[in-house]
């Protein structure tokens, strides 16, 4: 093996340690409710919150695209600062907690808010699944359990 094998490509990334468990970090189970929730639920969520922004934004504002940003942060700061979930979120069973597990908190949530509309915080993850935006505002986001309308699995 050659000194550059063990070093390993800035490609890959660091080294990860294949028997950790998502969420073992933040004292949440590996799967089911009350777990870390995945990129897939999280990025239908934000196509949700996304699409209703949109819609608002033609009906009343013919489609401005800083308006419909507006109406999106608007919507995140609202909604996740009071009950913990946007639309989406809530769609699709996920909900928002600082990282002790309890209601994020308004300044939190303003954060994770500003973070999130530049986009790139929301698609780098961390090992546990947690995107820069939730780290930086030290926050999560679990699910609660199967999306609404979908049967228990």
């Amino acid at each position: 093996m050659s000194p550059r094998e063990d070093l390993g490509s800035w490609i890959s990334g660091p080294p990860q340690d294949p028997n950790y468990v998502r969420g073992t970090q933040l004292g949440l189970p590996a799967e089911g409710p009350g777990s870390v929730a995945f990129v897939g639920r999280r990025f239908v969520a934000v196509c949700i919150d996304w699409a209703l922004c949109l819609v608002i934004s033609f009906a009343f504002f013919q489609g401005n695209s800083w308006v419909t940003l507006a109406i999106f942060f608007v919507e995140n700061l609202l909604l996740v600062g009071t009950v913990g979930y946007t639309i989406g979120h809530r769609i699709m069973g996920l909900r928002v907690l600082n990282i002790y597990g309890n209601y994020a908190g308004w300044l939190k949530t303003l954060i994770r808010t500003a973070l999130l509309l530049l986009v790139l915080p929301g698609l780098i993850c961390d090992r546990d699944g947690r995107g820069v935006h939730d780290r930086l505002a030290a926050t999560m986001i679990i699910r609660l359990g199967a999306p609404t309308g979908r049967a228990a699995s």
